[in-house]
């Protein structure tokens, strides 16, 4: 799965899974752009603590599995994340800002949940 990010005054395990739609649910998702957004995740992981553990897509949403350092916030991630996939997409795949009215590639808002290495177990409390 994923590895602890040594950084100078922590060590981390942070993941997250974000679902992002595409603006007015428009089926723009295509294999190409499927491929445009993975690829500029890639890029985006070389620039930022921001490592792409998993990515699915379906016709008008994004899943992501992330993992990041505590310096970012989820409000952060999205607001990278969002921005320079969509310019992208815009960029490599033009077809896509026409479907769209030449407006935003992802809608306003966006799903969050944090993630567990041990899935749903938990370790009991120890009792005094």
């Amino acid at each position: 799965m994923s590895e602890n990010i040594h950084k100078s005054h922590n060590v981390s395990k942070l993941m997250y899974h974000f679902v992002f739609r595409t603006k007015y649910r428009r089926i723009v998702v295509s294999e190409e752009v499927d491929e445009v957004i993975k690829e500029t995740c890639e890029e985006i992981s070389k620039r930022y603590d921001l490592y792409f553990l998993e990515i699915g897509t379906d016709q008008y949403h994004v899943h992501f599995l992330i993992q990041s350092v505590p310096d970012y916030s989820p409000t952060r991630i999205v607001k990278i994340v969002k921005s320079i996939t969509a310019r992208e997409v815009f960029s490599r795949c033009p077809e896509v800002k026409k479907k769209l009215w030449g407006g935003k590639f992802w809608s306003a808002g966006y799903y969050v949940a944090t993630v567990s290495e041990h899935g749903n177990s938990h370790t009991p409390l120890a009792s005094g």
